[in-house]
């Protein structure tokens, strides 16, 4: 499972999952801007503050870092 921490403000969010749906991965999208127990464990897991945060089987990649996320989907780009 594909699961993305988000804010509805963050430019780099919108990238990522425009690119998520472009290859037709699907993913879950966490609002943690809304959700202090999923903030919380955004930063747990991740160590970061900021967004996105995106998180591939037990992999978390974060920003937008299309090489690396492609990679752990097996997206060809």
């Amino acid at each position: 499972m594909v699961k993305v921490y988000t804010t509805p403000s963050c430019p780099y969010c919108l990238t990522l999952k425009a690119f998520l749906k472009k290859n037709n991965i699907k993913f879950v999208e966490i609002d943690v801007s809304q959700d202090k127990k999923a903030q919380e464990e955004m930063i747990e897991k991740s160590g970061q503050m900021g967004v996105p945060v995106i998180e591939i089987g037990d992999q978390i990649v974060v920003g937008f870092d299309k090489e690396k996320i492609s990679k752990l989907l097996i997206i060809k780009y």
